[in-house]
């Protein structure tokens, strides 16, 4: 799935990022809104990881959406 569609599709989602990345609360995923950079900030801020590692898991989990 392509990040338009993602993105156009958040809302439904939320529920399988809160599964991939339990740290992130519903304010977080409220606040990235589809937005694929958001995701990755999130991601690195709250997992502690470097930006290419946070990338790498959206990249990951982005090809497993259909």
């Amino acid at each position: 799935m392509n990040w338009d569609r993602i993105e156009g599709n958040w809302k439904q989602l939320k529920g399988n990022v809160k599964q991939q990345w339990g740290k992130l609360t519903d304010d977080h995923v409220d606040q990235i809104a589809g937005k694929r950079d958001q995701l990755v900030g999130h991601i690195q801020e709250n997992y502690g990881i470097a930006r290419d590692e946070a990338e790498r898991q959206v990249s990951a989990w982005e090809s497993t959406q259909r």
